[in-house]
This record gives structure tokens, sequence and C-alpha cells, in this order.
């Protein structure tokens, strides 16, 4: 289970809150826009969203038409924000590891997580709860860090260049899954790698249809704003997985 609550952490939470303010982050360029084309329809649907963070999606479900919409996250000073800036009558905020979804005693029509799984060490105990918590016909959609970025054990996985160019990625450990410890705001953030086949054979065998993986690449607007973007055409950062409860 994910015991480490980093981002309760005032500097990790500072530098964090000031990258998600920013309008030329990776999540606002490439991660979001992808999973906004893969989202179904919401309204008068349930909605549980997992590591809701600010709550900025739960806000935009409930703005969908969702009937309802619980968002859950470990860190009370994000919880915080989302309860002051994305408040909304059919948005309830739950302030809990998403691994314990089993005690909510309600099921959705959709689950939805945006760059949260890789911070869990049980992914395939995650996802049977998860298809437990489904309607029939219920969708979840989910992004992480791209299996490739987090392989490195010592984090150090780096691109080459020719001059200013980027042309290659060097990385290690693929298939040595498990945690990793890097510095990302403060020393000692845990993640976990899985490879690409772990996380998909996890999802179909709790029992869920994949529909659709997308490892997004940047469009031309976000190559120009932030034309450094064109180093995903030679290593995603992220992996997006829908799936469906059939």
């Amino acid at each position: 289970m994910y015991d480490q609550n980093v981002y309760d952490d005032e500097k990790f939470f500072n530098g964090y809150f000031a990258l998600r303010q920013t309008k030329d982050n990776y999540n606002v360029l490439i991660e979001q826009p992808a999973m906004s084309k893969l989202i179904c329809a919401v309204k008068d649907k349930c909605v549980l969203d997992l590591g809701c963070g600010f709550g900025d999606n739960c806000a935009q479900f409930a703005r969908m038409g969702a009937k309802r919409v619980v968002g859950i996250d470990i860190s009370e000073k994000m919880l915080s924000v989302a309860k002051k800036e994305n408040s909304h009558e059919t948005v309830q905020y739950v302030h809990s590891r998403f691994e314990n979804i089993d005690t909510l005693n309600e099921k959705f029509d959709l689950v939805y997580s945006s760059l949260a799984f890789h911070y869990t060490d049980e992914f395939d105990v995650l996802m049977k709860k998860i298809y437990a918590v489904m309607n029939e016909g219920a969708t979840l959609l989910f992004s992480q860090e791209h299996p490739i970025a987090t392989a490195t054990i010592d984090g150090n996985g780096h691109y080459n260049y020719d001059g200013d160019e980027p042309v290659s990625y060097t990385f290690s450990h693929y298939n040595k899954s498990g945690k990793r410890t890097v510095e990302w705001f403060v020393k000692g953030v845990q993640k976990y790698h899985r490879t690409f086949a772990q996380v998909i054979n996890a999802v179909a065998q709790a029992g869920l249809t994949v529909t659709q993986v997308v490892e997004p690449t940047p469009d031309e607007r976000a190559l120009s704003i932030r034309p450094s973007l064109r180093k995903e055409f030679i290593k995603p950062s992220f992996l997006i997985v829908k799936a469906v409860k059939k």
C-alpha cells in the first residue's frame, strides 16, 4: 500500500503547487489533453477520482453533469485546496489512501485517476478493488508515469544530445520491478516501477477489458508553447489506459 504522504511535506507541497500553477507544465500540455479525449459521458453518472489532488478534475466532472463525484486523496494539504477552490454540491472529498476504496460501500460508473498509480506497490490488488466498486459497463481511465520513465533504479535515466538536439534516451533496470526512491522537490520520494506488461496484465486479470492504450505526444500547439517537448517523441513521459467492466 502507499504509505508515504510526501504531498503534505511543506517543501514538496509548495514546489508541486507552484509547478501546477504554471501554464506550460507537462500535465497541462500533454497528459490532461490526452485524458480529456478518452473520458466517457458522465452526465447523471457517479464518478470516483483516485488521487484527486487539488480537485480540478472533480469540479470538471461536476460541470459535465455528473450526479455524484467522490474525490479521494491522502494529502490533507491538497484536499484543503480542493475544498476551497473546487467545491461543488455534487462533489465529496475524502481524506484516505485510495487503496481503501473497498470501504466506500457504493459503486461508480467511471473510476478516474491522474498520475497517482505509480505511488502504490500493490497495483494488482488495487485493480481488483477498483473492479469491485465499478458498475456493470463502467469505465476505468487512468494515467501514470511511463514505465520507461520509472525504470532506472537510481533515477538517472537521461537524454543524449547532438548539440542542442535530443537524439536518444538511456535507461536501465526495466525488468526489475519494485520501489524507486527519487529526488523531486525533496529527497526520498517513493514511487513504484512495473513493466508495461505488468500494468496491462493487472488490469486484465482483475476482470476488466482494455479498450485503449495511449502514450501521448505533444501536438503543434504544445510544441509552440514549449519546444523542448519534442523529447516526448524519443521517450514518452506518460502511459494512459482505458478499460471497461463488461
